[in-house]
Parts: C-alpha cells; sequence; structure tokens
C-alpha cells in the first residue's frame, strides 16, 4: 500500500470516526431532549387524577396535600372514584388528552368508559400496583403504535398510568437519523478528496526526490535542494541536505578508492619492470660473471621486498577508516616505548629522545602500533648520520620531531596524501603511503594528523589517536599484561 492511500484512508477514517461520534451525539441528543418533552406532558395529564385524591407523581407538582395509602378508596364504589377519569371526552388510542388505565394490586385493570383501550400489563406494572408506591417510565407498541407510558403508585387502589404516542418523536428521530448519516457520507466523501489531493500535493516533491535518486545508479549526480521546491528547514529540506552530504561522502570515497588503484598500479609498474628485466638478465647468467650475478640476485630481492611493503601498504589504506575488530583499551604509552625500541634497533646511528606519559586509548593496538612506526621510520630516514629523533607523548598528542631537513612549504599540505614524495624522497626507498597510513590509522580512531616545521629546522609531525580514558595508577611492570600492549625491555 502506497503512502498516498495510506493519506487517504487515514483521513477518511478520523472524518468518519468523527462523523460517527457527532451522529450519535446529535441522535442521543435530540431523543432525550424529545422524550423529555413527552415525559413532561405525560406528568402533566396524570397531575389532574392524582390531585383528585390529594397524590402527585414522584417529581411532579402535588397540587392535594398528601394522603396516606387507601386515603381514597371506598368499599363498594367504583374505582373511579375519586379519579374523575370518567369525564374524560371520548377520543382515538393515542390522542392528546392520552390512554388511561387503573391497575389493581390483584391484577385486575380499569378503563374509563371514555377510553375503549388499555395499556398492557407488564411485570414491571403489576409490581408496582401491587406495592402501591412508586413510578416508573416505559416505552411499548400497542397496535403497531410506539407508546411512552408513566405508571405511578396510588396507594391501595394499586397504579394509573397514562400513555402518549411517540409517532412524532419517531418521525423526526428518523428524519435526523437519515440527514445525519447523508451529513457525514458526504463528509467522509468530501475528506477522502482532499486527503487525496493533499496527499498528491504534499508528496509532490518526494516523488520527485524518489525519481531522481532511482536513475543516480545509472546516471550519478548532485540532488539539489531547490531543485526539489523545497525552502526553510522543514523534513524535505533536511533530507535533501543528508542525502546530497551521503552523495558527497560516496564520491569521496569513490574518488579515493580509483585514485589508490590508479596510484598503485603505477608505483606496482616499476618494480615490477625491474624484476622482470633482472629475471630477463639472469636467463644468460652463464654469460655474466659471478659479480654481476650476485649484485642482479641482491636487486630482485630488494625489488620483491619494497614490492611486498607496497602491497602491504596498499592493503591497509584499502581498509579505510572502519575498523577491522573492537577496540580495546590500548596503553599508547607502552605501544610508543615499544616502537622506540625497535625504531633503536632498526637505526642504531640514531638517538631516540623520549618523554612519555602514561596515556590510555581506545582503538585497535595493531593500526596504532603500525601508525607509529611508520612515524618513527619516517624520522629515522631523513635524520642525518647521528641525528637525533625526539619522541614526545603529552595529553594525548604524539609528537615525533626529526633534525633533517623539513618539508618543502610547497608540499606541507600534501604530506599525508597517498604517494606523494617530495624530490628529494624519490631516490629514497619507500612508495610514499607511510604517513598516508598514519592519518587514516589516526581519524579511524577521531583523531588527527598535522605536519610542520621545527623553527630550528627538522619536521614536526603530531598525532592524536581520538579522546584519552581515564587511566588507573598501574605499575609500569604491569603494563605487559594489559591486553593490546607490550611492555618495552
Amino acid at each position: 500500500m502506497s503512502l498516498r492511500t495510506r493519506m487517504v484512508l487515514v483521513a477518511g477514517v478520523a472524518v468518519a470516526i468523527a462523523a460517527v461520534a457527532v451522529t450519535v451525539a446529535s441522535y442521543v441528543g435530540t431523543r432525550s431532549k424529545l422524550q423529555g418533552q413527552v415525559d413532561h406532558q405525560l406528568v402533566n395529564l396524570i397531575n389532574q387524577p392524582l390531585a383528585n385524591i390529594g397524590r402527585g407523581p414522584r417529581g411532579g407538582p402535588s397540587p392535594l396535600p398528601q394522603g396516606g395509602p387507601g386515603q381514597s378508596q371506598r368499599d363498594g364504589q367504583d374505582p373511579d372514584e375519586g379519579l374523575g377519569l370518567e369525564r374524560l371526552p371520548p377520543q382515538a388510542f393515542g390522542g392528546a388528552s392520552g390512554a388511561f388505565t387503573l391497575f389493581k394490586p390483584d391484577g385486575v385493570t380499569w378503563v374509563p368508559p371514555s377510553r375503549s383501550y388499555e395499556i398492557p400489563s407488564t411485570p414491571d406494572i403489576r409490581a408496582l400496583a401491587s406495592r402501591g408506591s412508586g413510578q416508573l417510565y416505559t416505552n411499548m407498541r400497542v397496535n403497531g403504535t410506539h407508546i411512552r407510558v408513566l405508571v405511578v403508585g396510588i396507594g391501595a387502589r394499586g397504579a394509573l398510568a397514562v400513555a402518549l404516542p411517540l409517532t412524532t418523536v419517531d418521525s423526526v428521530l428518523s428524519s435526523q437519523l437519515v440527514l445525519v448519516l447523508m451529513i457525514g457520507g458526504a463528509a467522509i466523501l468530501l475528506a477522502a478528496l482532499l486527503g487525496f489531493l493533499v496527499a498528491r500535493t504534499a508528496l509532490a516533491p518526494i516523488a520527485r526526490f524518489t525519481r531522481q535518486t532511482e536513475s543516480i545508479a545509472a546516471n550519478p549526480e548532485r540532488i539539489e535542494h531547490e531543485r526539489l521546491d523545497v525552502i526553510g528547514s522543514d523534513e524535505l529540506a533536511r533530507l535533501a541536505r543528508t542525502f546530497n552530504q551521503t552523495l558527497d561522502a560516496l564520491e569521496r570515497s569513490v574518488e579515493a578508492q580509483r585514485n589508490l588503484v590508479a596510484d598503485a598500479s603505477h608505483e606496482l609498474r616499476t618494480p615490477i619492470a625491474t624484476i622482470r628485466a633482472n629475471l630477463q638478465l639472469m636467463r644468460d647468467e652463464d654469460l655474466l660473471s659471478p659479480e654481476d650475478r650476485a649484485a642482479l640476485r641482491a636487486d630482485v630481492i630488494e625489488e620483491l621486498d619494497e614490492l611486498t611493503a607496497l602491497v602491504g601498504d596498499v592493503v591497509e589504506l584499502a581498509r579505510g577508516t572502519k575498523a577491522s575488530a573492537d577496540p580495546g583499551e590500548v596503553r599508547l604509552d607502552v605501544v610508543v616505548r615499544d616502537a622506540v625500541e625497535r625504531g633503536r634497533r632498526r637505526a642504531p646511528g640514531l638517538t631516540f629522545q623520549q618523554v612519555i606519559e602514561p596515556t590510555l586509548v581506545r582503538g585497535e593496538a595493531d593500526r596504532i602500533s603500525r601508525a607509529v612506526t611508520n612515524l618513527l621510520d619516517n624520522a629515522a630516514k631523513w635524520s642525518p648520520a647521528g641525528g637525533v629523533v625526539e619522541v614526545t607523548l603529552h595529553r594525548g598528542t604524539l609528537t615525533v620531531r626529526d633534525h633533517g631537513p623539513g618539508f618543502n612549504e610547497e608540499d606541507l599540505p600534501f604530506v599525508f596524501d597517498r604517494f606523494h614524495r617530495a624530490k628529494e624522497a624519490r631516490s629514497k626507498l619507500g612508495s610514499g603511503l607511510g604517513l598516508a597510513i598514519v592519518r587514516q590509522a589516526a581519524e579511524a580512531h577521531g583523531g588527527f594528523a598535522e605536519a610542520a616545521n621545527a623553527p630550528d629546522g627538522g619536521a614536526v609531525l603530531r598525532v592524536g589517536f581520538g579522546p584519552t580514558l581515564e587511566l588507573e595508577d598501574v605499575p609500569e611492570d604491569s603494563a605487559a599484561e594489559m591486553p593490546f600492549a607490550r611492555q618495552s625491555r
């Protein structure tokens, strides 16, 4: 079921419920009012005969002082003695002067001589006549006529009942019911029509939005907010802006992947071509001197090592910023110390100075460790012989400084880009992916990566791996027992 159909149905059902409620309330109110008027007439009709014996109906006028039960009863006299019902003018059943019937306690009924009909007896009426006190209203049908009956107890004489027809009331109620049903039906149809028009108008921008999004797969394009004819900060405007942001992110991701593949294929050509040329030369190794053969083998191994490192870096970058495992608590200070120790072994001619604060972060230890190692390898690669590499970990920020030539000003904005290599770096080993991996690892943990030149020379790299966690007092010797961290020796 479409959204437009649901909106039309909801509008129709809501109006239908309101129409039914109004119809029922109007019908019940009118019936109560008309029935109240009939009840008032019944009270007025029965007041006179009851006044003749000094008894009025409950809630009605009582013109004469009330007497006790049986006050007006006289043995051996006509049951109408004192009621005055024999003076009623003749009329057909259901006339304006009402139909009277006297119900005796023994079950016998008496009808005035001017009336040729009587009100039917019911168990409730007989019970009231037997008591001789109280009153009740009831509806019944007599010879196809709907009547309203008031019964009042008159002591030892039993109960007196008077009835009026409800023909006029029923006619009015029937006319009203037909009218309100017609109005309710028209209201429901009008609500459905208006709901359809409103739904079509309200959903027109969404329909255009949907058609454009469906066409993206075949012809990707940016969905402009203005093209949806939505102005302001409503829900549709927010949806358009969010979708545009999603497209921008998707575009950047696709472009980055394309650049990665293109750059990787370009960088892979050189070592592969070198290895192929060396292998072709080795087919004729009998013609080469032992020194040339040894040099070829060493060159092949070196190129294979470079190729292996390049493939590993490309695979790392292809992971993006998405976490590959559930993050855990990582002692960043322990990871940095361990990386510094490895840096000393790899570059024994350099001096590594470290100022490291105990730091706890949440993330992937392997990824953080590789980023830190890349930072130190980059510093070692550019440091002069006998130089110093300064490593500082303060308030969650890792700073690595070397005393080499530093960055060219034109290269600073691209230091962390994939495969970017300064002119001076093209003669050195490496693929230009080390610092790109550093930035990707930092951003994957909600951190940052910055590059600058020190005022007195050398490069300064600052990296953060997201917010730090509260670190309880942990003895240095126990750090080796913590998961995702190794204590340096």
